[in-house]
């Protein structure tokens, strides 16, 4: 079966928050008496504060990851980018074998 998600008014969340705020309880005992998940609560006081919201994924959207504009910059970064992939594979490949190194039985 299946959860129909809850919505709640803009006016809850504001309600919730102030309580939250002026309880001076922990948001976790808060939650818990409005019947909220921890981190629905933490999130709308988040964006009381000013904050954006977080994604589903808990993720905030990360500022300066776009890919640039210019191809000239987006041809650097990607010759960045494989140079960074290079350097992790081969430090992958260091680690397997030392695993497998110290994994033998002593002779």
């Amino acid at each position: 079966m299946t959860k129909t998600r809850r919505s709640f008014t803009d006016e809850f969340k504001r309600e919730a928050v102030a309580l939250l705020e002026a309880s001076g309880r922990p948001l976790e005992h808060v939650a818990r008496e409005l019947g909220l998940q921890a981190s629905v609560l933490r999130n709308w006081r988040r964006v009381a504060q000013g904050h954006p919201p977080r994604s589903r994924s808990g993720a905030p959207a990360v500022p300066g990851t776009a890919m640039p504009a210019n191809p000239d910059e987006q041809t650097a970064e990607i010759a960045r980018l494989r140079r960074e992939l290079e350097r992790a594979r081969q430090e992958r490949d260091i680690l397997k074998k030392v695993i497998s190194i110290f994994s033998e039985a002593p002779r």
